[in-house]
């Protein structure tokens, strides 16, 4: 029989029938608590629940269905499993309107009853992680819920970012499109002493070269036909905060020698003005182009570059972050499930694998996407995200290029990861829920350079 975990509440009236299932379900491997009644379960359920109720419909001092209702309001996402007379099966299927996961009629073989129960426990255990993800990522002041990830490359950035935050120093950020480099930025703000002050930020890209003087540096009212009212540049309404400047190679020569003026004299004077602003910001920019290329090119002013690269911080592709893009893959579904009011299904077998495969040329930002289209999809499970990803193409590129001992390496790395984190590094409760013994899991860990104190 399978080795299962996880809880089973059970509550029934009917003392055979509590007992002969309580057996069953303990034979199967779950830890199951037996109630008489439903208030009596009630004073025993928290939110937290890691596992799943299975009730009667009929039973005295509470029914089925009011018991469920107390739950709903407790968990909506508690998987509840009503358990019913053949003439219940209406009051059942209106359960199942009402939050309930599955009903199963009496009689029932047992095999059916664990076969629900382990898929109601899936998406449980599923309900949970996303939650606890959701947590260490909702705190403002923890980095490492602001910047996801456990790959070298990343933890090397999060160690930067702290190391040169509470500075002045101008910093260039580089990266491929999609990576995150606004979110680094906005690390940067938050972390630093000007935390309190404007994080302004212009995507130099988007702007038209025409407006690009206005828009950094502003003007005053008649400076132009049009100008009919005071307006205020990036540099100046950033004044004692930080401008982020994304995409600055886009940025036009001419504008270039301004800007670099601006940042040597530390002031700005507006268009159709005469007296210099002083401004006091810290200048982050961000570029998806290889500037010394462009400053070879005669594209990129020389002095400019080496005024704004005075730090620079590089964010790694997704390609290159191995286990990092299932961890990101669950964060982003949970997002979406909680979004979109759907459920956020588990990945089925080999759903990983094209996850790693693929080669990602939109970076996290094409995570994100794949994952809200995956959780919108209404494909079955199996088809889903191969058809969400479009496999043919990249996966079969990038499959030749990541072999499948890799791959494995790096799911287990995320498996593990996982589960430390639930349990927040308490080994004894990793070790049961993966099944591993002590010296293996320890083995493991050390292969992969994961410690529990980094989960605590």
């Amino acid at each position: 029989m399978t080795k299962n975990s996880g809880k089973v509440f059970l509550i029934d009236d009917d003392a055979d029938m509590r007992a002969s299932t309580a057996q069953w379900l303990e034979l199967a491997g779950y830890q199951v608590r037996v109630f008489v009644d439903a208030p009596s379960a009630l004073a025993e359920i928290d939110a937290g629940l890691d596992g799943v109720v299975v009730t009667d419909v009929r039973m005295p001092k509470m029914d089925g269905m009011a018991f469920l209702a107390r739950l709903t309001e407790l968990d909506r996402d508690l998987p509840v499993i009503l358990v019913t007379a053949h003439g219940d099966v209406q009051m059942a299927v209106e359960a199942m309107r009402r939050g309930a996961y599955d009903f199963i009629e009496k009689p029932f073989e047992p095999e059916r009853l664990l076969d629900i129960i382990q898929r109601a426990g899936e998406k449980r255990r599923l309900v949970l992680e996303n939650r606890e993800l959701r947590r260490r990522l909702a705190g403002p002041d923890d980095l490492e819920q602001r910047l996801i990830g456990n790959c070298p490359g990343i933890r090397r950035l999060r160690e930067e970012i702290l190391d040169i935050a509470a500075t002045d120093a101008p910093v260039l950020i580089q990266g491929e499109t999609g990576t995150g480099k606004e979110v680094v930025a906005r690390c940067l703000h938050d972390f630093s002493a000007r935390k309190q002050g404007r994080y302004v930020a212009v995507n130099c890209g988007a702007l038209p070269e025409n407006m690009y003087e206005s828009e950094l540096f502003g003007y005053e009212r008649g400076a132009f036909t049009g100008a009919d009212r005071l307006r205020i540049g990036r540099f100046e309404y950033a004044h004692g905060g930080t401008l982020f400047l994304d995409e600055i190679g886009t940025m036009p020569l001419p504008l270039q020698v301004k800007v670099l003026r601006a940042l040597q004299e530390r002031e700005v004077v507006r268009i159709g003005g005469n007296e210099p602003r002083p401004i006091d910001v810290r200048l982050i920019s961000a570029t998806n182009a290889d500037l010394l290329a462009e400053c070879a090119a005669g594209r990129f002013r020389r002095d400019l570059y080496y005024r704004i690269n005075v730090v620079e911080l590089r964010v790694p592709p997704l390609r290159e972050r191995g286990g990092d893009i299932l961890l990101l893959f669950d964060y982003f579904c949970a997002r979406a499930a909680e979004t979109y009011r759907r459920p956020a299904p588990p990945l089925h077998s080999g759903a990983a694998g094209l996850l790693m495969a693929h080669d990602w040329p939109g970076n996290v930002r094409e995570l994100k996407n794949i994952a809200e289209r995956y959780v919108l999809s209404s494909l079955p499970g199996e088809q889903r995200l191969a058809a969400v990803l479009g496999a043919s193409r990249p996966v079969a590129s990038q499959a030749s290029r990541v072999g499948l001992r890799e791959q494995l390496r790096q799911y287990e790395r995320h498996l593990l990861e996982q589960a430390l984190a639930r349990h927040r590094g308490d080994v004894q409760a990793v070790m049961e829920e993966l099944d591993l013994p002590r010296r293996t899991l320890n083995e493991k860990m050390a292969r992969h350079r994961l410690d529990r104190r980094d989960f605590t």
